[in-house]
């Protein structure tokens, strides 16, 4: 079977603190892509584990999450089964847009229609949280109000039909180091998410756009908060609604009006 791994935008991302179990906990308004890399997944003998991309410097074993999915999937499942995987990336790697976590849940999609569906949609998100935090919302899609560690996700009015320019700068930002940085913060500027929300519930593009917001973006060292800056004031001189990073950065998109 061959599947779309859709790409996750973040409309807003705030982090509320770190947590006992060593997760932060977050609140974050997160939007599905029409970018997608393509997936294909086979059935194969038990003990065969293998993702093939078209990037030489993806792991393609046990370290790749599309192969932690797999195995996710047939434990929760008691299945004796194993999984041949090829992805086309097409999504940014390293660039806040949850390409890993898209292409996970793109195989759990898919294991679950090649193996007669023996989970529902809960049942899926449950075996995607233990793979990743932006596995859940990547198996759902959609437009969503996502809380705890990426578990908990609230679905919403879908984002009006708008075009998302996405750049992305030649390096990547890290994302441990950014939550430290955002720990060792005193004060910060923080989201309107629940403003967010009511502006989809009202089917209000400019009232999305003008709250899109990117905690993240405080704790950026000087090299990434020159390129997310740069990125996000060529876009706003240029038409665009809104603009903010994504995810743990670095890259940045802005919301457009009209396709021109």
């Amino acid at each position: 079977m061959s599947i779309a791994a859709r790409a996750k935008l973040n409309l807003s991302l705030d982090v509320l603190g770190r947590r006992e179990d060593g997760y932060h906990e977050l609140r974050m308004v997160m939007q599905a892509a029409e970018l997608a890399d393509e997936v294909y997944v086979e059935l194969r003998e038990s003990g065969f584990f293998l993702a093939e991309t078209n990037r030489h410097y993806i792991p393609s074993g046990e370290k790749n999450e599309a192969v932690k999915a797999a195995r996710a999937f047939f434990a929760a499942a008691g299945l004796d089964h194993g999984a041949y995987i090829k992805i086309e990336k097409r999504i940014p790697v390293c660039a806040g847009l949850g390409g890993g976590s898209a292409d996970a849940a793109a195989v759990l999609r898919a294991l679950n229609s090649l193996c007669g569906r023996p989970f529902t949609a809960d049942g899926l998100r449950e075996i995607a949280a233990l793979v990743g935090s932006d596995v859940p919302f990547c198996v759902e899609g959609g437009t969503a109000l996502v809380e705890g560690r990426g578990e908990r996700i609230e679905p919403l009015r879908p984002l009006p039909d708008t075009g998302a320019v996405i750049c992305m700068p030649f390096f990547s930002c890290s994302t441990p180091e950014l939550f430290t940085r955002l720990d060792a913060l005193r004060t910060r500027c923080r989201p309107d998410t629940d403003g967010l929300v009511a502006a989809l519930r009202a089917g209000g593009l400019a009232g999305v756009a003008r709250r899109m917001y990117n905690v993240f973006e405080d704790a950026l060292d000087r090299r990434c908060a020159q390129a997310v800056g740069e990125i996000k004031r060529l876009l706003l001189e240029n038409g665009a609604l809104g603009a903010v990073m994504s995810g743990s950065g670095s890259a940045g998109y802005g919301l457009f009006a009209d396709e021109e």
